[in-house]
């Protein structure tokens, strides 16, 4: 029998995909964008993003498990879908590449600021194509690994309690805040990741309720965003988070042990398994889709060339600004793609269905 994923494997899974790069700096993009209580905006997030994954189980369900490419097949020529998997696949490669990117700058930016960052970037591209070349059911096990690795990481909020100061909250909500609609789009980024669940579909188990895994894997990241936000609020004031660069950064660096030093450093290498997986997760859907055009190609090849192409990208950008402005870029046209692409499959979804009741 093929091997399925589980529910368990599924909520692990969306959850650390979903778990990216701008948990560094969330915080202040909330209290920029919001001000006061900004933390607050995670939750019509969370609502959100829990809508277009109902989407998504329409096309679960609708389709019966299909894949998404077949469904696209059955009802639009090749011609035409092309360009669209061309589309597709560049967006999430170059996307993941950036992902990863800026967390090699960051990285050497805290911890070796003499040494080229093309190094770091090379050794986690081959980390990554490991991972990538053994496929969904391998990277699903290497990623709950990951999970129990790192989870433990958000009991350190509980430590930030006691200097923990309701009057920082204030009794306001979104005051001293400034251009909510952009600021709403770039603070949604931190929850993609679970549109890629549509790719799943063909690889979960139809006898369970696999997309009740989806569900969980984004609540789980909601409510562990929402609970580091809110206790940045009340640690840091409305003046500081605004300054801060990296907020979470600061806030590790208050985690003091007399047996190490300069703990933040530590604790930033455990980051490394959640954009990984990232990374990983979003180079695997570059794959799939460039396989539907390439169907004989070795996947072993073709995901090293995939790999290939995107560390001669990561080239382009030097700067944290250039990466910045890539991943805010690439981040609108994967939010696009999270709406987009699902509702084009319930509308097609139903002209097929419609198309089988006049034949029948």
């Amino acid at each position: 029998m093929a091997e399925k994923l589980t529910p368990f494997h599924i909520t692990i899974l969306v959850y650390m995909t979903q778990s990216g790069i701008i948990i560094f700096t969330l915080p202040r993009q909330l209290a920029e964008y919001f001000g006061t209580n900004g933390w607050l905006f995670m939750v019509p997030c969370f609502v959100i993003s829990s809508l277009n994954i109902y989407l998504i189980s329409l096309v679960y369900h609708m389709g019966k498990g299909r894949s998404i490419f077949l469904i696209l097949e059955q009802s639009i020529s090749k011609v035409v879908l092309y360009p669209l998997y061309i589309g597709l696949s560049s967006v999430w490669l170059i996307f993941g590449c950036m992902i990863g990117k800026k967390y090699v700058l960051l990285f050497q930016m805290i911890s070796f600021p003499t040494t080229n960052p093309m190094i770091f970037k090379l050794a986690i591209d081959l980390l990554a194509l490991l991972l990538l070349t053994k496929g969904i059911y391998t990277i699903s096990k290497a990623t709950t690994v990951f999970f129990w690795v790192t989870i433990w990481m958000y009991l350190l909020l509980l430590g930030f309690i006691p200097n923990f100061q309701w009057v920082r909250l204030t009794p306001f909500i979104f005051k001293e805040g400034h251009d909510m609609v952009r600021g709403g789009l770039d603070i949604y980024t931190a929850f993609l990741g679970y549109e890629l669940s549509l790719l799943y579909l063909p690889y979960m188990d139809h006898k369970k309720k696999s997309m009740r895994g989806v569900y969980a894997g984004n609540t789980i990241l909601s409510v562990a965003y929402i609970s580091f936000a809110f206790i940045c609020f009340g640690f840091f004031s409305l003046g500081q988070l605004k300054k801060l660069l990296y907020p979470l950064l600061d806030l590790l660096a208050f985690i003091q042990l007399p047996f190490v030093e300069r703990l933040e450093n530590l604790l930033y290498g455990f980051f490394l398994f959640l954009i990984l997986v990232t990374v990983v997760m979003y180079w695997w859907a570059a794959a799939e889709s460039v396989q539907r055009i390439l169907p004989r190609a070795n996947i072993s090849i073709l995901c090293s060339i995939l790999v290939g192409i995107s560390f001669v990208v990561s080239y382009i950008p030097t700067t944290l600004d250039q990466v910045n402005t890539w991943i805010m870029y690439l981040s609108y046209a994967a939010t696009g793609i999270a709406f987009g692409l699902p509702l084009l499959l319930v509308v097609l979804l139903l002209v097929q269905r419609k198309r089988r009741n006049s034949y029948a």
